[in-house]
């Protein structure tokens, strides 16, 4: 169906569209006819003004996000000393990824509450861009567990086991399966013909999320997997951060809760929080949806916000919360905008 079809399919939902919300509730089955028309009805439903509050959260995200993480990049890929560093090149490299998807998502949203039409081929690879920024920092951020991890219980032989030439190598894999993950599930869905034309105009993630999961048994045994992937990855982190805990415990840099080893402990953890928990409430939500336990549209409203607020929120928290802790990098930024003021405020020549 192309944009002609669509804006019919919304003529005509003008009309019967309190029949089919009544439908849609009385429903214990979602059917096809319900998914199908679900976009239409939710492009009628919803006020611009509702959609543009949404907006606020991303756009305040990205700014945030651009005023810091290219500054915390140049730091890095500018200093020798600090980039040859394993720990400073994955860091480095989740905050590109996040910039990548604040990027591509703010505009995501933007388009969707103007109401622009995408092409299906623009919405398929956007959606496609955002998968693979997003697995980028969710595996960069395991990435960098294991390597804290390493470096804490095995001190001696952490250069020989985590040297920059096969760190370079490790962040080359990182993308590979980042992009290697969501490029399986959308050859899933494009194969299955799961993808629903109205819904690639709209080019809505929430909207889009909602529906894909309530499709083919390939689509929800893609869904599946991913879950599984991710709740490693969360498995992996707990497991480093238990077992670093119990392992540094008799040292005594515990004893105090002000200390650095504690409030990095503790940046570090709410950081990974607000990394996994919006993915957890994304699931439970889809699980919800799908067995009929919740409106189609309510789940909608529910995984905007998840999708627009707390999916973003870690993206501008990482930097500040993660990356400003590292004394190098803090100092180097602070040198930077002094030699800045220095400059601005020296006097003129006088002229001779």
């Amino acid at each position: 169906m192309d944009c002609s079809g669509c804006a019919l399919v919304n003529r005509v939902n003008e009309t019967a569209y309190c029949h089919k919300e009544t439908e849609l509730n009385a429903s214990s089955n979602l059917d096809a006819s319900s998914l199908y028309y679900l976009p239409e009805e939710w492009a009628l439903n919803p006020s611009g003004t509702n959609m543009k509050m949404f907006l606020i959260p991303p756009v305040v995200c990205l700014v945030a996000g651009v005023l810091i993480i290219p500054a915390i990049l140049f730091v890095i890929f500018s200093r020798f000393s600090i980039r040859r560093e394993t720990r400073y090149m994955l860091l480095g490299n989740a905050l590109l990824s996040d910039l990548i998807y604040l990027l591509f998502y703010t505009l995501s949203a933007a388009l969707n509450a103007a109401h622009v039409h995408v092409p299906k081929e623009a919405c398929v690879l956007l959606l496609f861009l955002l998968a693979v920024a997003y697995c980028g920092g969710l595996f960069t951020a395991a990435a960098i567990v294991l390597d804290t991890y390493i470096a804490i219980l095995f001190p001696l032989r952490y250069i020989a086991i985590m040297p920059p030439s096969r760190t370079k190598k490790i962040i080359v894999l990182l993308w590979m399966c980042s992009g290697s993950f969501p490029g399986i599930f959308f050859l899933v869905l494009s194969s299955t013909h799961s993808f629903v034309p109205c819904v690639l105009e709209m080019c809505s993630v929430p909207v889009i999320l909602i529906l894909t999961l309530n499709g083919t048994d390939a689509v929800k045994l893609c869904f599946w997997l991913s879950t599984t992937i991710i709740f490693l990855c969360l498995s992996l982190i707990f497991c480093c951060y238990a077992i670093l805990y119990f392992k540094t415990k008799q040292s005594g840099i515990w004893e105090s809760i002000c200390s650095r080893a504690s409030v990095t402990f503790l940046m570090h953890n709410t950081v990974l929080f607000f990394y996994f928990f919006p993915l957890l409430a994304l699931f439970v939500e889809s699980f919800l949806c799908i067995n009929v336990v919740i409106r189609l549209q309510t789940g909608i409203w529910v995984s905007l916000t998840i999708c627009n607020v707390l999916m973003i929120l870690p993206k501008v928290l990482f930097p500040f919360l993660y990356g400003l802790r590292y004394r190098e990098i803090s100092a180097s930024l602070k040198s930077i905008v002094r030699r800045k003021h220095l400059h601005l405020v020296s006097p003129a020549p006088s002229p001779s």
